[in-house]
């Protein structure tokens, strides 16, 4: 994962591009600092791991 240059906050909605070029906005819901930080997918109600995420990631930006 590549994050924006500001920090996460929790509760607030990412634009993220996956490595196939997806774009998708997920959630993040923290906590920070965490291990395996946790993050919701707005569109599917899908919760999941950092950790548990099998391809490439990066933010593009913190949307509203």
């Amino acid at each position: 994962m590549s994050s924006a240059d500001d920090e996460l906050l929790p509760g607030a909605v990412y634009l993220v591009e996956l490595c196939s070029g997806e774009q998708r906005h997920w959630r993040y819901l923290g906590p920070p600092g965490a291990e395996n930080p946790r993050w919701q997918d707005v569109e599917t109600g899908s919760e999941f791991g950092e950790t548990s995420l099998l391809y490439a990631w990066r933010i593009v930006r913190r949307l509203g």
